[in-house]
Formats: structure tokens, C-alpha cells, sequence
């Protein structure tokens, strides 16, 4: 890869940025097309993320960016826009910039998230669904699975007053579904959804208690780095059947090139 002056720039604000692959897959994307466009992850601590924002408004050559892990809340009034599906979700995850330095944001966690659910040829439609996390990214996949159709949602945080929250705001927006504040055993759901960042680093605790799942579970870990994570190798063992995060990240790839060339 060969970054000249002609090249323009895309970044991924995270904190930490360790676990940050989308700038490497982004990167091979654009390569694939045929675009100019090269992307890097920047370690941006929250209390940096404002001026970080106001400076690439001043950055001609960048393009835009995307956002993760803690930042896909709190960038919102940072922007001067956000489509209607980020507004509804609450949160983003890829920001265009403009000729003119306007930054508009957009969330591909959901339609990403359904995508590769369906290239493994699993449905949500009238499945009983247990959401781990209620963060940025949860936000995303809750709505996504309500407007999929599943037969019930249950949200189960380490923080209960944020998943009471989302699973309201949820309902609001899907009101034909069944969602609730709740945690069942895993056993009891056809689809284990982690949203949460456990699994990141050694040592970190389960998300979920899946040791009595069986071969018919579907366990999808959003986690992209590592790519088997310890709720993925255990959900392997057990025969269930398994996502991991990379595979929603490769189906945000054509969205987000569509995205920053409109």
C-alpha cells in the first residue's frame, strides 16, 4: 500500500485502540475497489474526543472516520448531523466529512449485525433472544433484532438501570415486540448476543453462564479482536453454533465505502 499525497485519510477513534481491526479490514477493502483511501486508528480518550472532532473539520484530506469503544454515544453532538437509523439507534459508528468540513453520522452496527446473521443462513423472526450489553453497540443490535422480528429480547447489563432503559426505548420504537430488562438462563434463548467488551482481554470474565447450552444456540460475539474469544471457544465445546465480530464487520465495509462516497 502506497499512501501519497493523493491519498485520502480515514481514522478510527477508540480508547484504548488495541483491539482495533476495522482500520486493517477497512484498508483491504479499499484496496479491493480500487480507492485511495487509507485508514488508521487514533487513541483518543474521552475527554480529547471534542477536539479531536473540531480538528478533522480542519483535516482537507480526510474523508471521515469510524467510532468505537467508548465513543459511539458520547460523539453524537460533536457532529452536525446524523441520519434517521443513527438517531434512532443512539448512537454511531462512521462519520463522513464533507468538502466543506460538515461531519454527518451514520451507525452500520445494525444492518452490518442482520447481514451476517444471514450469511450464515440464521434468521431472528420468532426467536427468543438474549442481548448481553446496552452500550453503543448494544443499542444497534437491540433495535435490530426487534425490527427482525424475534419472538422476544431480553437486555442483561452489569449496569440494570441501562438496560431498563434501552429495552424501554426499544419497545418505543418496535412496540409489535417483546422486550424486556430481564436475564433468563442462556439455555432458555436460541440466540446469545454479546454486545459487551468482555472477552478483549485475558482474564475477563464470561459475559454469560452458557454451560448448558446445546447444539442448537446460536452464540454471536461482537468482538472482533481476538477473533475466538472465551464465549466462543466454550459456545464450541458445548456444539453450538458460533458468530464472532469479524464477520459483522466485514458486511459494514460496501456501507460504509457507499457511505463516505455520497
Amino acid at each position: 500500500m502506497e499512501i501519497t499525497g493523493k491519498s485520502k485519510i480515514m481514522f478510527v477513534l477508540a480508547d484504548p485502540v488495541d483491539h482495533v481491526r476495522a482500520s486493517a479490514i477497512l484498508n483491504s477493502h479499499f484496496a479491493s475497489i480500487g480507492e485511495d483511501i487509507v485508514t488508521s486508528p487514533l487513541h483518543v480518550r474521552p475527554q480529547g474526543l471534542p477536539a479531536v472532532i473540531a480538528a478533522i473539520r480542519c483535516m482537507d484530506n480526510v474523508v471521515g472516520f469510524g467510532v468505537t469503544i467508548p465513543h459511539k454515544v458520547a460523539v453524537m453532538p460533536l457532529l452536525d448531523d446524523v441520519t434517521p437509523n443513527a438517531c434512532a439507534i443512539g448512537a454511531v459508528n462512521f462519520v463522513k466529512r464533507t468538502r466543506d468540513g460538515r461531519l454527518i453520522g451514520d451507525n452500520m452496527d445494525a444492518p452490518g449485525f442482520i447481514a451476517a446473521l444471514l450469511k450464515y443462513q440464521y434468521t431472528v423472526a420468532g426467536k427468543r433472544v438474549l442481548q448481553l450489553g446496552a452500550g453503543g453497540a448494544g443499542r444497534a443490535t437491540a433495535l435490530a433484532i426487534a425490527q427482525a422480528g424475534a419472538a422476544e429480547l431480553q437486555i442483561a447489563n452489569r449496569d440494570a438501570e441501562k438496560a431498563h432503559a434501552l429495552a424501554e426505548a426499544i419497545q418505543a420504537l418496535c412496540p409489535q415486540a417483546k422486550v424486556v430488562a430481564s436475564a433468563e438462563p442462556a439455555e432458555t434463548f436460541d440466540l446469545i448476543v454479546n454486545t459487551t467488551s468482555l472477552g478483549m482481554k485475558p482474564g475477563d470474565e464470561l459475559p454469560v453462564d452458557i454451560s448448558r447450552i446445546g447444539t442448537s444456540t446460536i452464540v454471536y460475539d461482537i468482538v472482533v479482536n481476538p477473533a475466538v474469544t472465551p464465549l466462543i471457544e466454550i459456545a464450541r465445546q458445548r456444539g453450538a453454533r458460533t458468530i464472532g465480530g469479524k464477520a459483522m464487520l466485514d458486511e459494514q465495509m460496501v456501507l460504509v465505502a457507499d457511505f463516505i462516497k455520497q
